[in-house]
């Protein structure tokens, strides 16, 4: 599809749970359109590396909130081939993996209930959609941080999926996992993400929802770009 010829929303935006599959959905999205594309999780990920890496209590809100401020996270194309989709770095440094590691993926949900840690990254967030060209992935993208934007999807799939996904990924890059732990992280995420007071995890009014159960990226895409041609005949 070429971007030349299609009437193209300023900005798309794409929520779902924890592995649902929106970072890859967005990143090929992205590719296809030539759009940039903003996986706004690792932002909270970077966060919560940073605080137990500077032996931050997790539970003081007050000193994750100040942390959040103080450090600057940047977000670049990737520079290696080892399967990441972008270089994350926080104080010049490199923790693209670090944030996917088992401490963080156990701490993340709870340092993204933060009203001051949310509104810190929300206001980043917003600057790079306001510039447009832009597919942004998260989880509260649709309902908070770019409610505007002209087209909103929602992605899901069941826990087992989800948990599965997440699983092999962490096979995949030599990393001892156990799927029952994945499966427990996987509720643990949604629940806490789901329930919190500020900016809980749920669809969009006007977001399109895709079930990605048994579902490749490409069979995604696909549906994806069915209805941004839909939008260009608007």
């Amino acid at each position: 599809m070429e971007k030349s010829t299609l009437k193209l929303p300023n900005v798309i935006t794409i929520d779902g749970p924890v592995a649902s599959g929106k970072s890859s959905v967005g990143l090929m999205l992205a590719k296809e359109l030539g759009y940039l594309f903003l996986d706004t999780g690792i932002m909270y990920r970077a966060v919560a590396w940073a605080a137990i890496n500077q032996k931050v209590d997790i539970n003081d809100e007050e000193e994750v909130s100040i942390l959040a401020q103080r450090i600057d996270i940047e977000i670049k194309p990737p520079t290696k081939f080892d399967g990441r989709i972008n270089d994350v770095l926080v104080d010049k440094v490199d923790i693209t993996w670090e944030i996917r590691e088992n401490e963080v993926n156990e701490n993340v949900s709870q340092i993204s209930r933060y009203k001051f840690v949310r509104k810190a990254l929300t206001e980043q967030q917003q600057e790079l959609g306001r510039r447009g060209g832009i597919v942004m992935a998260g989880r509260d993208i649709g309902t908070i941080v770019m409610p505007n934007a002209e087209l909103k999807f929602f992605l899901e799939a069941s826990v087992k999926e989800r948990a599965l996904r997440r699983y092999n990924e962490e096979v995949k890059r030599g990393k001892p996992s156990n799927l029952e732990d994945v499966i427990k992280n996987v509720e643990m995420r949604d629940k806490i993400d789901s329930g919190r007071e500020i900016a809980p995890l749920i669809p969009a009014k006007d977001a399109v929802i895709i079930n990605t159960d048994r579902k490749d990226v490409s069979r995604v895409i696909d549906e994806i770009l069915s209805i941004i041609r839909n939008y260009q005949n608007r």
